[in-house]
């Protein structure tokens, strides 16, 4: 005989924090840690324990028993569904705090490290409605709702045009209303998702690898420009006409139409050609007095009224003399190279991605930045000693990696180099954590700056600064 289903552990839990992945953090009445899902902190509730791991129970709410003073209405209808915004049923200012909190306890656990000043962490003035870009995807197998299935409605239309749902990588949200980005990208994805119905068109089925339609990027900027770019899983050129006719036809302000053919197995489209349909092959955004070019491929902080004072802040701790040197690693298209280029005498900028590279002198040209150099190249490979006597030694060197953080070799060179100031931007407190404590024999890291660059979500932008010690 088989064993049976073990049954739920079932206890009191009182829930305390968020973890760096949005899950709920509590303790029991035994003081072991659980991970919950469904909760806020202040909750008080009865909890289903499902497995332990690594010394920590995971489960979901049974019922509560007191609900968290901290706890608001969510905005989205989606919210219970979507995942994608999980702090949203929490205040603002509870949120932030917590965020705050993620950035300084891992300074303390990984780093182990002195922090100077410890900067408050900077809120967004608009906690909606704030990204500048969005990617849906088209399904042929849409996600039930709970409220569905206990309806008596008869499901039939099963395509749809939204969010993964979340652990399920074949099952899509439909999504009406998303209130992460502006109302007219609303308006496009809801009319390219009925227009399509209605032409009949076959969305995509991530298990079988078929289907016409496979996801939807919206990007707009506070310059007012708007860039769409459908991208499908056949090169059937009349049928991509056909419904790109029909939406700048709806939607005459889009600046720049584009469309991709993708009929490999993953959704990524760098290694793939961009078709200019409509318009312009990029967009443009303004942060502070500077103007940046953005491609369809171009990496650019989400968040255009956050980046401005993220790059502000940068500015800030770099103090910046006019006869300095400055690399910008993992310079992307130029951004907080050309944001800073006017306070000193060079800006070196190193990014992998080539497109990028050619935005940056693009935008370094827009904005008569001739002081800023770009090259292309994987940072641990490009910096070394020859790179350094070709450029100039630096005084300065920016940092904004991704979220596994800096390699081991480029940390090791940065030490050798040894220049008077780091300034390190990170999405990932974490690795930006690991790598601050091997720093930290020779530089002391004077300031701290939490930024929230994504309300009602577990990610938190942080810089640091360091001063060499002897100097």
């Amino acid at each position: 005989m088989g064993r049976g289903k073990r049954k739920p552990k079932i206890t009191n839990v009182e829930v305390f924090d968020i973890g760096s992945k949005g899950a709920a953090i509590g303790k029991t009445e035994d003081g072991e840690v659980v991970l919950i899902s469904g909760a806020v902190p202040g909750d008080q509730i009865e909890a289903n324990l499902i497995r332990k791991k690594k010394g920590m129970w995971n489960g979901f709410v049974k019922s509560f028993r007191e609900l968290s003073p901290d706890r608001v209405n969510p905005e989205c209808s989606h919210f219970e569904e979507c995942g994608g915004c999980k702090w949203q049923n929490l205040n603002y200012k509870k949120q932030i705090s917590l965020k705050e909190k993620m950035v300084y306890d891992a300074m303390d656990r990984i780093a182990k490290i002195q922090i100077g000043e410890k900067g408050s962490i900077l809120g967004c003035e608009n906690i909606y409605y704030y990204r500048n870009k969005l990617e849906y995807t088209f399904s042929n197998n849409r996600w039930v709702t709970a409220a569905e299935l206990n309806s008596d409605e008869i499901i039939e239309e099963k395509r749809a045009l939204g969010f993964h749902k979340p652990g399920k990588f074949d099952r899509i949200l439909d999504i009406d209303h998303c209130h992460l980005q502006s109302t007219s990208s609303n308006d496009i994805r809801n009319f390219i998702r009925d227009t399509s119905k209605n032409l009949n068109y076959t969305f995509y089925n991530a298990k079988n690898k078929t289907g016409f339609l496979r996801n939807l990027i919206i990007r707009t900027t506070r310059t007012g420009d708007l860039m769409v770019i459908l991208i499908v899983g056949e090169n059937d050129i009349e049928s991509i006409e056909r419904l790109l006719n029909e939406v700048i036809q709806k939607f005459p302000e889009i600046t720049s139409l584009q469309y991709v053919v993708n009929t490999k197995n993953n959704d990524t489209i760098f290694d793939l050609d961009v078709h200019l349909y409509k318009g312009d092959p990029y967009i443009k955004e303004r942060l502070g007095d500077k103007i940046y070019q953005i491609g369809p491929k171009s990496f650019f902080q989400t968040n255009s009224y956050q980046a401005e004072n993220l790059y502000n802040k940068v500015i800030e701790f770099g103090d910046f003399r006019q006869d300095e040197v400055v690399y910008d690693l993992y310079s992307g298209l130029g951004s907080i190279a050309i944001y800073a280029a006017n306070s000193v005498k060079k800006m070196i900028g190193v990014e992998e991605v080539e497109e990028a590279v050619s935005f940056a002198n693009i935008n370094k040209t827009l904005n008569n930045s001739g002081n800023c150099h770009f090259y292309c190249g994987d940072v641990k490979e490009v910096l070394n000693t020859e790179f350094i006597n070709r450029n100039g030694h630096p005084d300065t060197i920016i940092v904004d990696p991704p979220r596994a953080g800096l390699h081991a070799n480029v940390t090791a060179f940065i030490k050798q180099l040894q220049p008077n100031k780091i300034i390190y931007v990170s999405c990932n407190p974490s690795t930006q954590a690991r790598d601050l404590a091997i720093w930290d024999d020779e530089y002391k890291c004077t300031r701290m700056q939490p930024v929230d660059m994504f309300p009602h979500t577990s990610h938190v932008e942080n810089i640091a600064l360091l001063i060499r010690k002897s100097q």
